[in-house]
């Protein structure tokens, strides 16, 4: 079978291969490579989620410009577009699971994103550990099966049923969340994939208001109620860490990125790269490539 092929000219960027049956792609830690791969060793990114579950062994990544270790029993999670690489990996053991972005309900999508954005430790002898496994064999099982009209939809179904189980358990409990809260966590997560959509577009935090039908104080207020940060805050981060991807990874021209991003003034585009990093986007360029 032929390896997949990028679906962009800048930084790689690969869709789910055509191994996948129904969006759902299982993987044996200890078969890092399989004939229909890319190369993990080198920067890359992906259209879908991979939910990494180590069980033994490590993993060494770079993750966004941020190394990552796994050792022994622990859960991660790399989403789509993020910039990331395998640089060692010891005898590891346990599962990758990649899945299409859409099979994520959004109750979840949040949950697992601000749960998962730090590797999270596991203990074998919790039942949440347990069951976890059980899921993720009786998937393997699955998938190792032959096809029939309902497999896919049954790798779907036991894929959500894991991603349920590891978000109960990343979730606060519910006496623990304010009923003073109200819809805020609704708010904050159709803004956040707002966000995802059109941050390279949408610079105004009334333009994201407006799609959500509320007034730009609400919004403001809700969102740095719920993340601490500001609306123009959150846009500036997500659009300066694209910046940095495309940075490190591409030939690009700063004036070029400026463009991609949204800004037709090279200077200004400069001026924010320097206020939120501390650097401006040739010194930046030139610490990641040395």
């Amino acid at each position: 079978m032929p390896k997949p092929t990028p679906v962009s000219q800048d930084v790689p960027s690969y869709v789910l291969s055509p191994l996948a049956r129904a969006g759902v792609l299982l993987r044996d830690l200890r078969q890092l490579a399989l004939p229909d791969d890319h190369d993990s060793a080198a920067p890359h990114r992906d259209a879908h989620y991979l939910l990494v579950v180590l069980t033994q062994g490590e993993l060494q990544l770079n993750v966004d410009f941020e190394p990552v270790v796994l050792r022994g029993a622990v859960l991660a999670l790399i989403g789509p577009g993020q910039v990331h690489q395998l640089l060692h990996a010891e005898h590891p053991q346990g599962w990758g699971i990649s899945f299409e972005p859409g099979l994520l309900e959004s109750a979840f999508q949040l949950v697992l994103e601000q749960g998962l954005s730090r590797p999270y430790r596991l203990d074998e002898h919790t039942p949440f550990y347990v069951r976890a496994v059980a899921l993720l064999t009786l998937l393997a099982d699955c998938q190792a099966g032959a096809a029939d009209t309902y497999s896919g939809r049954t790798q779907q179904t036991l894929l959500m049923a894991l991603l349920s189980l590891v978000a109960g358990q990343l979730a606060p409990e519910p006496a623990a969340v304010p009923d003073r809260e109200g819809r805020g966590p609704q708010i904050e997560r159709a803004f956040q994939q707002l966000l995802r959509q059109h941050y390279a577009q949408w610079k105004q935090p009334a333009q994201y208001a407006a799609a959500l039908h509320l007034s730009v104080a609400h919004l403001n207020d809700t969102v740095k109620r719920q993340t601490g940060q500001s609306v123009s805050a959150h846009v500036q981060q997500r659009t300066i860490l694209e910046a940095k991807r495309l940075l490190g990874f591409t030939p690009r021209s700063v004036k070029e990125i400026g463009y991609a991003l949204g800004y037709d003034e090279p200077v200004y585009f400069g001026k924010l790269f320097k206020k939120v990093t501390g650097i401006t986007p040739q010194q930046f360029r030139r610490q990641f490539r040395d």
